[in-house]
């Protein structure tokens, strides 16, 4: 019994962290099969077409220069928020803080940085992290690209 003993504790160590790493890996209370669209409770809902209406706002027609002043972009952003409330709070502040925000964003990049869907998409994230910040209810789910032209003077 006494050459068993380590045997045994080496097992049961082993099946442990087997259990602990399968757990780890594998994360209760989501479902990896449903696409995300909302995060709630840490479990992701996918929203309907009329739910995403009522929690979507655009901002259309931005146009200003890049850091490089002989290049000009113009763009319409479509931001999706967490509720139709964070949605009616965004729209009254959009014009006079958000915009600005996109603007000075804008000015600090180079055409080279905004070229293809990678740039794009640091794009919206650093925006989304920004634009967050200055909300006074709900948040920032997504924010996609509508319409965008870079083009030179």
């Amino acid at each position: 019994m006494k050459k068993m003993f380590p045997w045994l504790i080496t097992m049961l160590l082993s099946i442990t962290l087997i259990a602990l790493a399968a757990f780890l890996i594998v994360k209760p209370g989501t479902d990896q099969a449903e696409g995300s669209s909302n995060k709630q409770g840490g479990v992701f809902k996918k929203l309907s077409a009329e739910e995403i209406v009522e929690t979507t706002s655009v901002i259309e027609d931005i146009k200003t220069n890049l850091s490089d002043p002989s290049y000009v972009v113009s763009m319409n952003l479509a931001f999706q928020l967490n509720n139709g409330k964070a949605k009616e709070s965004f729209d009254k502040i959009a014009e006079y803080k958000v915009k600005p925000i996109i603007i000075k964003t804008l000015a600090d990049k180079k055409p080279e940085e905004l070229a293809g869907a990678k740039g794009k998409d640091q794009l919206c994230t650093e925006l989304l992290n920004q634009i967050d910040k200055v909300l006074p209810e709900g948040s920032l789910a997504q924010i996609d690209i509508t319409y965008f032209i870079v083009t030179s003077i």
